[in-house]
């Protein structure tokens, strides 16, 4: 077909170059990465849970993983999926129930999502580290 001279070339995803990014999109594809990044966290927990199963010896390896700099930023990145994941999720069944359609409660709604998230990780994080004497 390429070679046919009558046949003109269409444009690929001209959509690329028509929409501008917008909090909508962004927040979309988050929802979408943060349940991967959940599915292959849960595989971490998992992993967690059969070395506290296998004793103490094996328990004080996660413990060693966990309390690195890695271990740390990993979890740290792993709550903040989770807590944008149930924002977003519950935004997503209010919208389900009708609710929240307009552009201007799309777009609030979205960036309540994104803060939100940061807030709640951030709390999370100041209570854990209260807990366990690290404040």
């Amino acid at each position: 077909m390429a070679d046919n001279p009558r046949v003109r070339e269409r444009p690929l995803s001209p959509h690329l170059q028509v929409y501008s990014w917008q909090v909508q999109m962004v927040t979309s594809i988050i929802h979408r990465a943060t349940g991967v990044i959940l599915a292959i966290g849960s595989l971490i927990v998992l992993w967690a849970l059969l070395k506290l199963a296998a004793g103490p010896e094996q328990w004080a390896e996660v413990a060693a993983c966990a309390t690195s700099p890695l271990g740390f930023l990993v979890l740290f990145g792993w709550s903040w999926a989770l807590a944008y994941h149930l924002i977003n999720g519950i935004r997503h069944l209010l919208q389900d129930a009708g609710y929240g359609f307009k552009i201007e409660a799309f777009v609030r709604s979205s960036w309540i999502s994104i803060f939100g998230s940061l807030v709640v990780t951030a709390l999370i994080w100041v209570v854990a580290m209260m807990q366990r004497g690290g404040a």
